[in-house]
């Protein structure tokens, strides 16, 4: 990571693994002492066990669901949590989805009810942190090449059926999934909240 934060001069880098106890609210208690305030959050971390996602969802184990839920969505809804004491002036919260979760995507698997999971507690954050003037979104990307994707199972298949489905037969990158958060986040977006949103290249319209 060192790499980019440096590039981009952030003044906090902190470790972040939300299965460790304590580690997210060490986050949070930083920034706290640090900033006093947040503006916006993007959550985009997702994981399952490889043997549950590589299976059949009518045969994942109870504890590689647990798992998916926790890492996957459960760490979006602590997030929001902690994060609303720290948003007195109001802000956004972004998480990051996949149409897999409206539809059946072949090796996507256990990360389509998870996903499912996370757009709805996007939702119900959205609806019950709005009266405070904090938004919520979900935004779903098309399949990007990135090294989370490569844990699916022939993503490659993937890639290459989802640029034949777009319009104009190009996938997305990750600035433009940039460009749209930050759309998201500005005050320009201000009477917006609560939507999943893609950004998939026009994919989601083909049946």
């Amino acid at each position: 990571m060192r790499p980019i934060t440096d590039r981009l001069g952030c003044s906090l880098v902190l470790p972040c693994d939300v299965q460790v106890p304590g580690q997210l609210e060490a986050v949070f208690d930083r920034i706290r002492a640090d900033w006093g305030s947040l503006d916006f959050l993007l959550h985009s971390i997702a994981f399952a066990p490889r043997e549950d996602l590589h299976g059949r969802v009518t045969d994942c184990s109870a504890a590689g669901f647990d798992i998916a839920m926790n890492v996957s969505c459960h760490s979006f809804i602590r997030m929001a949590r902690l994060a609303e004491p720290l948003m007195a002036a109001g802000g956004c919260l972004l998480a990051v989805t996949f149409y897999g979760s409206q539809r059946v995507v072949e090796h996507y698997n256990l990360m389509g009810p998870v996903k499912a999971a996370l757009e709805s507690s996007m939702r119900y954050i959205a609806a019950e942190l709005g009266p405070k003037g904090i938004r919520a979104h979900a935004i779903s990307p098309g399949p990007i090449r990135t090294r989370a994707a490569s844990g699916i199972e022939r993503f490659d298949e993937l890639l290459d059926a989802a640029a034949a489905r777009t319009p104009e037969h190009h996938l997305v990158d990750i600035s433009d999934v940039g460009n749209l958060a930050a759309f998201l986040v500005s005050d320009a977006a201000r009477r917006i909240t609560g939507t999943v949103i893609p950004v998939d290249g026009g994919e989601h319209l083909a049946a």
